[in-house]
């Protein structure tokens, strides 16, 4: 049989129907891959490795719970005004509600009574310390003036600390109370509304604020999934609103329990945020890949073609020595392609331009 040298006219040929022989070996042509088409076509060894699995998930992104300030009431009040909404971007120190609170005016009328106190004993302790001095009166007076005054500095001081504790500055003898934003960042939760009354048991926060440069994905996994996923496997996380754009990162943490509402269990995915494009709230697909103890043989996705519901290869053994095989495939994970029977670790394919090459070594 005479042999048959490609040129780029190759890229014209059609594809042609494949014939077997009866041991099941693809009959095929002796053809040579000219200089100007070796250029063009890319030759990968086949290896032995372990297989990827991969496992899809959906799950939603959330703050960084590390990274957020929480903003509680110093006191129970009225919410008379709201200066921030969900979502907006503050800077330290900028106002965020402000309150009316019976307990503040209440902390300043004790201030003034503890001064007027402290008044009237530095005054009796003068008087007494003058006349202990000149012989009109005893020690004893002169030391309980000084014991009731030293009380009334305490009084005073500890009224002074409780004020600069609950708002120092940011309150007034009115009874506001400003609440201002303790860091930098974008208001992730905001639980009040102007008009709101926040009682003196409560427990929830204000204000939730967060740079959002990192953020954790909480993905879902089914009960029948779970001992397909572990601490440090590879995450893949794709969005609605970015398709084309994948966030890599690991799995960091793996939750210890099922959700007692929808039955599965939590793992989360933390991820650097720098662009700020992930929102929390937003819905993602994850992918987690990860690799299994059994082995087999990997070749790129590309070099496999797809014939009449088969699977074939392009084996190069030389320039002038190739030939079409079939193969028997397991899986494919990202642009890998795993091979259960047909081709040898060792063995070279074409992985590129490599349907030319396939079209001519079968053609009549």
């Amino acid at each position: 049989m005479k042999k048959q040298i490609i040129y780029l006219g190759l890229v014209l040929i059609g594809l042609s129907a494949c014939q077997e022989k009866k041991t099941g070996t693809m009959e095929t042509k002796q053809v040579c891959i000219s200089d100007s088409l070796q250029k063009m076509v890319k030759i990968d060894t086949a290896k032995s490795t372990p297989m990827k699995d991969e496992l899809s998930l959906s799950g939603e992104v959330s703050f960084d719970e590390n990274k957020v300030v929480k903003v509680f009431p110093f006191t129970s009040g009225q919410v008379m005004e709201v200066k921030v909404s969900l979502g907006d971007k503050v800077v330290k120190g900028q106002t965020l509600a402000i309150i009316r609170s019976a307990d503040v005016a209440g902390t300043y009328t004790d201030l003034s009574a503890t001064k007027s106190d402290l008044a009237i004993n530095k005054r009796q302790l003068e008087q007494a310390e003058y006349l202990y001095k000149n012989g009109i009166s005893s020690e004893r007076d002169y030391t309980e003036a000084k014991e009731n005054y030293n009380k009334a500095v305490a009084a005073n001081s500890k009224v002074r600390d409780q004020i600069a504790i609950n708002g120092g500055g940011n309150t007034s003898a009115s009874g506001s109370l400003i609440i201002k934003a303790p860091g930098s960042g974008y208001i992730v939760e905001k639980n009040i509304s102007a008009g709101n009354f926040i009682r003196p048991d409560n427990s929830n926060s204000l204000f939730t604020i967060s740079d959002m440069k990192d953020v954790w994905i909480w993905a879902n996994v089914f009960e029948s999934d779970i001992a397909k996923v572990q601490k440090g496997y590879d995450a893949k996380i794709t969005t609605l609103a970015y398709p084309d754009k994948v966030f890599e990162g690991k799995i960091d943490e793996v939750s210890s329990v099922l959700d007692p509402d929808n039955k599965v269990m939590k793992v989360r995915i933390a991820l650097n945020n720098k662009d700020l494009l992930l929102k929390p709230e937003m819905f993602t697909n994850v992918l987690v890949s990860n690799k299994d103890m059994q082995s087999a043989v990997a070749i790129p996705a590309s070099s496999v073609i797809f014939d009449n519901s088969k699977y074939f290869v392009v084996v190069y053994n030389s320039k002038c020595d190739m030939q079409v095989r079939p193969v028997t495939m397991i899986k494919s994970v990202d642009d890998v392609t795993y091979i259960s029977s047909g081709l040898k670790a060792g063995e070279k394919v074409i992985s590129k331009n490599q349907l030319l090459l396939y079209n001519a070594l079968i053609q009549d």
